[in-house]
């Protein structure tokens, strides 16, 4: 996950179904993590925030992002879909390109800022 003064970028790809850096965090933990539960505990989310979320990027594009996961002695869990992980990839790149096209002007504000 970026770091905090990485430049972060919400795209707004339709009225009220913004993607950022929340989404993306989220799918990159629960792929980690193999668990939405998990995942949000990891990012210091509720377990309904985190479902709410990844309920809402299932319904907002034309593929599932998630699916659920075959579970074994504990359960199941959740995995990214093939169609979650270019999701996230392309989220990632706009994210690097951006920073890339900005890097002289996120230098200009690290320069200045209070010691």
């Amino acid at each position: 996950m970026p770091t905090s003064n990485a430049l972060r970028i919400r795209v707004l790809l339709a009225k009220d179904m913004p993607f950022g850096p929340g989404k993306a965090d989220l799918l990159e933990a629960i792929r980690e993590t193999g668990s939405i539960a998990a995942a949000g505990r990891r990012l210091g989310m509720s377990y309904q925030r985190a479902w709410d979320l990844a309920s809402a990027m299932n319904t907002h594009f034309r593929e599932p992002v998630l699916a659920p996961a075959k579970g074994g002695s504990r359960g199941g869990g959740s995995a990214l879909t093939p169609f979650g992980e270019e999701v996230l990839a392309a989220y990632r790149e706009i994210e690097a390109r951006a920073a890339e096209a900005c890097a002289d002007r996120l230098d200009w504000f690290r320069r200045n800022l209070a010691p």
